[in-house]
């Protein structure tokens, strides 16, 4: 069997039914960790997203990995659940080393292009809610837990690094706030956990393909570069496993603490821990999306995977 460094570790992954969250699990997994992976989307009911993934897959997908995986329907709007969750952890393993907060959910509240006067309200308001709020109430629950021993790890996952939303819009006003906000959530919980030996991140993949992207545009992960025909800047995508052995590998790191209050992406990670995507590559898509992308560019990824 492979390193599993870490090993006797226990991670909660929040938002682990599919594309980034579910390959996180996996990655903590074969690292060897205990990974409770968490969602609505269960073999007993779809959420209101309506899409067939499931945390009991997710569940198995970590343990065929290495890992032990345990699912847990959880809907974290709901306090009481999140309390629930957070005490079955506590009795089973009196730990909690890694968090992950993943839970979005907003895909199909999202309006893109128009002004906020012309935004569904109530549709913009549940997706900060689902973006925000979630983040807010599993930290809220988890993190005294996660405070028991020096060294716990919080990671915000989000789109965009901090520098990036700074300065760019980000196409929908309710999309926009929601991911400045995580980002601004992995600063302000770094300040509170460091006192405690603890840090937390923010991290963003890059053009992720995750199993609705790559619906979205009729192709396979085998597939994949076929999307270029019609979309030739999705020749810097990642597999969602690139963003699962960013946190892996944050993980693990002993200095980890190095990066607390910092944002940073799957790109940069692998830099700087040497991981690679599926397919041996390591695409840096922050900086090609500044570089290429918006600077009007041709599609091209050389030099950027």
């Amino acid at each position: 069997m492979a390193e599993q460094p870490l090993k006797g570790r226990v991670a909660l992954v929040a938002g682990a039914t599919r594309g980034a969250g579910r390959q996180i699990a996996v990655q903590l997994g074969a690292a060897g960790a205990t990974v409770y992976a968490t969602g609505r989307s269960s073999r007993a009911g779809r959420s209101e997203m309506d899409r067939p993934e499931t945390i009991e897959e997710t569940a198995e997908l970590v343990t065929a990995a290495g890992g032990e995986g345990v699912a847990v329907r959880v809907d974290h709007l709901v306090p009481d659940q999140v309390r629930d969750l957070v005490r079955r952890i506590d009795d089973a393993h009196g730990r909690l080393d890694i968090l992950v907060n993943d839970i979005w959910g907003g895909d199909a509240l999202t309006t893109w292009h128009e002004p906020v006067w012309r935004q569904p309200l109530d549709a913009g308001l549940r997706l900060l809610r689902l973006a925000v709020d979630t983040h807010l109430v599993t930290s809220h629950v988890a993190l005294p837990l996660l405070i028991r021993n020096p060294g716990g790890l919080v990671v915000e996952m989000g789109d965009g690094t901090t520098e990036y939303n700074a300065t760019n819009y980000r196409l929908s006003i309710f999309y926009d706030l929601a991911k400045t906000a995580v980002n601004r959530l992995a600063f302000a919980q770094a300040r509170e956990l460091e006192p405690h030996g603890c840090a937390a991140v923010a991290l963003t993949p890059g053009w992720l393909r995750s199993e609705a992207m790559l619906e979205h545009f009729g192709v396979t992960e085998a597939t994949w570069r076929d999307a270029t025909a019609t979309e030739p800047h999705f020749v810097i995508s990642e597999s969602p496993a690139f963003v699962g052995r960013a946190v892996a590998a944050l993980a693990a790191d002993p200095d980890r603490a190095r990066w607390n209050g910092r944002s940073t992406s799957s790109g940069e990670l692998a830099q700087v821990y040497g991981f690679t995507d599926l397919d041996g590559s390591r695409p840096d898509a922050w900086r090609y999306v500044v570089e290429v992308q918006d600077a009007g560019r041709p599609a091209d990824a050389t030099g950027y995977r």
